[in-house]
């Protein structure tokens, strides 16, 4: 069983968006359109069929329901969560055009997902051994969703993970108001469940084990790791304590104990998603002033819009058009952020330099991409930091194939759950067209 620890800040959150309950789910799912073109499904990446899963809450096939979603996104439960359902499906919901209230996909699809984990169903077995054999590396939502799609294939599975905990980012990285850590676990247990997948963690693919080792055992190759460590200035002042990476304050928080109670004013610099979830998850944990700067204006940010919403109705406030170039501290702590204004261009504005208090800085300015650690490997093209692959998730190499952060750049668990689905595929058919990386098979 996935373990996490018992005692972590994030506990601290409670749920942003409720579960609905059966009165609720059931009144909700009545007000469905069942549309036969449903736009909604366009925009769902794993192309759920979302009119047939709430028909069957209407009528109360709660199970169906459930299956009819797992069929298409073995992570459903977690993309219930964790999806921006709107900018995708509830985004797309014909009620929009109407100007009426958008079905509420996300919930019902949580409301599905969830009594199936509580009930204990398992929709899929895995198929007979077919005697082969493929390594995964990295145990976030695209290793695990290509996992289990390839032992309903029968092919042995087995996940690389240098990391303690699995799950990747869900575990470590979503906004515990959304999910907290413990339920990615209990996805993890779910998912593995399948059978014939080994985990192996605190396992370095590239150092602990070769790249050629894995074509010598194994019969094909995914490659599911994320993105790269918190992105820096490199400015001066940077070493103070109390100035630290976005993605790495957040690790920290669902993961154990974080101590704010010397923080008065936060900083957060950037204007992405991550950027807006520190901001919130700060303000969660009681400090009372927190602060978002970024360098450009607030309808051009990159963070979604409703999520910014919320954290403005946290009592968190944005400064924009505002460049950090240092940081100023005592004792060896920062006290503050350098900053100067910045035109529309984003060029400075001469004598406005100035400091913006903060006991603690989180920089949320991007993080870094791995794809060069492949970039050694013959046939394996790498552009701009991503893995490239063609629309079968196929890396250049034989019997190579990627998925997720490492090829999308950072996008959202459904579309790590939908490349590792595709890349499972087609996987399998090119096992069964007869090729294999074992015994120097590159055909």
């Amino acid at each position: 069983m996935t373990q996490v620890p018992l005692e972590r800040s994030e506990n601290t959150f409670g749920d942003f968006k409720p579960a609905y309950n059966e009165a609720q789910a059931f009144a909700e799912a009545n007000r469905c359109l069942y549309c036969s073109d449903a736009p909604c499904i366009k925009a769902c990446p794993t192309s759920i069929d979302i009119p047939e899963f709430i028909r069957k809450i209407a009528t109360g096939n709660i199970k169906g329901s459930a299956r009819t979603i797992f069929e298409a996104n073995i992570l459903g439960m977690s993309c219930a969560r964790v999806c921006p359902v709107e900018t995708l499906c509830v985004g797309d919901c014909v009620y929009n055009e109407l100007d009426a209230p958008p079905i509420q996909i996300g919930k019902l699809q949580r409301y599905s997902t969830d009594i199936a984990y509580a009930e204990g169903w398992r929709f899929f077995e895995a198929a007979p051994d077919s005697g082969k054999r493929v390594a995964l590396i990295g145990a976030g939502p695209a290793s695990l969703a290509c996992a289990h799609m390839l032992r309903r294939h029968g092919h042995a599975c087995t996940i690389f993970e240098k990391r303690d905990v699995i799950g990747g980012l869900n575990t470590t990285g979503v906004a515990p108001y959304k999910m907290k850590a413990d339920r990615s676990a209990d996805e993890v247990d779910w998912i593995l469940g399948i059978g014939g997948v080994e985990v192996r963690t605190g396992v370095e693919v590239g150092a602990d084990v070769t790249f050629e080792e894995l074509e010598r055992d194994y019969d094909a190759v995914f490659v599911g790791f994320g993105l790269g460590p918190d992105g820096w200035l490199h400015a001066e002042g940077e070493d103070l304590a109390g100035v630290e990476g976005a993605v790495e304050f957040i690790e920290r928080m669902k993961l154990g104990p974080v101590d704010l109670s010397h923080v008065k004013r936060a900083v957060v610099l950037g204007g992405g998603n991550t950027a807006i979830d520190a901001a919130r998850e700060l303000a969660g944990l009681g400090v009372p002033h927190v602060a978002m700067v970024y360098r450009g204006d607030e309808d051009v940010m990159s963070g979604y819009a409703h999520e910014w919403k919320a954290a403005k109705q946290e009592s968190c406030i944005g400064v924009w058009r505002t460049q950090p170039i240092g940081f100023v501290g005592a004792g060896g702590r920062v006290t503050g952020v350098k900053v100067t204004k910045v035109d529309a261009a984003k060029q400075p504005i001469a004598g406005s330099e100035h400091v913006v208090d903060a006991d603690l800085v989180l920089l949320a300015i991007g993080q870094g991409k791995l794809g060069a650690l492949l970039g050694g490997l013959e046939d394996i093209e790498v552009e701009k930091g991503r893995l490239v692959v063609d629309a079968n998730q196929h890396l250049g190499r034989t019997g190579w194939y990627a998925g997720g952060d490492a090829t999308n750049g950072g996008k959202e668990v459904v579309n790590a759950a939908a490349e590792g689905k595709t890349a499972a595929i087609a996987i399998d058919a090119w096992l069964n067209d007869g090729h294999s990386l074992r015994g120097g098979q590159h055909a």
